[in-house]
């Protein structure tokens, strides 16, 4: 039996990954979410849930110990997906909402990792997977914060995986592009509540991505969220699994553009994707 802890289980990617596990027999699921309303809609779906906010290092702990009461002090696998995306170009990022970001994507995260990884080392084994991005090796404008959240991720993940070597703890990145969930429009309530549109110098560019986040039309190469799941099913069950795992074609195509182009093509490229 695998005990697994996924955040971030509200909706998307973290949803449909609790509820994959949750039908099958070898493994035994503990969802979390950030609000009450949404653990509550988790139970009523008939998954194990807990809150657990990346915001707040106490509920992190509340939450963890909630999910070892119920395991017996056991965890298997922690799949790090809890985030979110702060939209605004870097000069017009107010110190509050930078910090926000970094607070859920990158240090709430880490302490709940760092948490587990005492239970791991008591274990002799374990996995710790972190969900992180395109945006992890490939900055696109408009996008510095959760950027600069994920490059952070994958610079503690891959730290960690060297800290860790010979302690039959795996450290796992997987890196998704374009996903279909809800991201794009909590992206867009963070982007109206925390950008000023109409004093940036970056105002008419706003608007045409108002438009985007705003709308139905689905991001080219997107995938529903299964694919991620199928990832993270060879994550967890390869007994020699990758340091990474990159999930759609933009993903793989940027990967190895970025190892091969010079960075003033890159850049031109990142800017029409983008």
């Amino acid at each position: 039996m695998y005990h697994i802890l996924i955040t971030g289980c509200s909706s998307g990617i973290g949803l449909y990954c609790a509820k994959a596990l949750h039908v099958k027999s070898e493994f035994c699921v503990y969802a979390s979410a950030r609000k009450d309303e949404d653990v509550q809609k988790l139970r009523q779906m008939g998954l194990w849930a807990c809150k657990l906010d990346l915001d707040d290092n106490n509920s992190i702990q509340d939450g963890l110990n909630e999910v070892l009461k119920k395991s017996g002090g056991r965890l298997d696998i922690l799949f790090n997906n809890g985030a979110f995306g702060q939209p605004g170009a870097v000069e017009d990022l107010s110190d509050d909402a930078l910090k926000a970001q970094f607070q859920t994507n990158v240090f709430g995260t880490q302490y709940l990792t760092n948490l587990v990884l005492k239970i791991m080392r008591s274990q002799n084994s374990g996995r710790i997977i972190y969900n992180s991005s395109v945006l992890g090796f490939a900055a696109m404008r408009y996008r510095g914060a959760y950027n600069a959240s994920k490059f952070a991720i994958e610079g503690l993940a891959d730290t960690l995986r060297l800290e860790l070597k010979g302690s039959n703890i795996h450290v796992i990145l997987i890196e998704p592009g374009p996903i279909q969930s809800a991201f794009r429009q909590n992206a867009l309530k963070k982007f109206l509540a925390n950008i000023d549109m109409n004093n940036s110098a970056h105002k008419i560019e706003y608007k045409k991505s108002l438009k985007r986040l705003g709308g139905s039309k689905k991001t080219p190469f997107s995938l529903k969220p299964d694919a991620v799941y199928k990832v993270l099913l060879e994550a967890i069950f390869s007994s020699k699994p990758k340091a990474r795992y990159r999930v759609t074609v933009p993903t793989k195509f940027l990967w190895y553009l970025k190892r091969v182009l010079p960075t003033f093509i890159m850049d031109w490229l990142l800017k029409k994707i983008a």
